[in-house]
């Protein structure tokens, strides 16, 4: 173990270990711009599409379900009441918006299921034969349900999620409280730890929390972004780290 440098590696979930970060986009795209065309109708506001780079990305991407409603709504300059967890999604608060996102997202899920990224899925097996612990921390609340679906919750041998994040009342990305909960999990110091993200706020988590090494994944052509908001290096695909000892070569270099 000790000529590994490193002890544990804790991944992100959308968008890093299975391709659902598209089918969040497509969700939060879809309960926006119909809450959009309603207040246009009922208010008169000029209907303003929400959009995959412009809202989503800046806005809402990475971070836990209604912090990610309020951030984007302040952008638009729109007030609504908080609400509670426990609003009815056809309520125009924060939450009941994150409420009606959450549906469209099963939705999709239910009727196109899920697939994982099969090069993350090789790493980690890489790692947990070389004895490496393994973590999955996510701002989702469907991270258990996902981990199930594709079958591959038995790799973890911890979840911090956006559940977990609400029973112990965790702050979301960029602070970096879900990574830091998984590695106290996993019994790892943070600077003997790799975090693995593909969202800006994920990276500037994993930055703040002075973990050892922070690999950004570009899927969406932004690696300039993740680099200058905290990623150590920045791949568009696991495949191109080049394995386990992609990550050991790399994380001498961070030493």
């Amino acid at each position: 173990m000790g000529m590994l440098n490193f002890d544990a590696v804790i991944f992100d979930l959308d968008g890093v270990i299975t391709k659902t970060a598209l089918v969040h986009g497509t969700a939060w795209r879809k309960m926006f711009n119909t809450f959009l065309i309603e207040r246009e109708i009922k208010q008169g506001e000029v209907f303003k599409e929400f959009t995959h780079e412009n809202d989503y990305l800046p806005y809402v991407d990475g971070k836990p379900r209604y912090k990610g409603v309020q951030s984007f709504l302040e952008s638009r300059g729109i007030s609504l009441p908080y609400g509670t967890p426990e609003d009815k999604p056809e309520m125009e608060t924060v939450c009941g918006l994150g409420n009606r996102k959450n549906l469209v997202f099963k939705e999709i899920i239910e009727n196109e299921g899920v697939e994982v990224y099969e090069s993350t899925i090789k790493l980690i097996k890489q790692l947990k034969d070389a004895g490496i612990k393994i973590g999955v921390a996510s701002s989702s609340k469907n991270c258990k349900l996902i981990l199930e679906k594709t079958n591959i919750i038995h790799y973890f041998e911890t979840r911090v999620d956006g559940i977990v994040s609400a029973e112990l009342g965790l702050k979301g990305k960029p602070e970096p409280d879900i990574f830091t909960t998984a590695a106290d999990n996993l019994g790892v110091s943070y600077n003997k730890s790799v975090v693995v993200e593909d969202a800006v706020s994920g990276v500037q988590a994993g930055a703040k929390g002075k973990f050892g090494m922070v690999i950004g994944i570009a899927r969406e052509s932004n690696k300039d972004e993740l680099t200058k908001n905290g990623a150590d290096v920045v791949f568009e695909d696991i495949e191109e780290l080049g394995g386990i000892d992609g990550i050991i070569n790399w994380f001498k270099q961070r030493k």
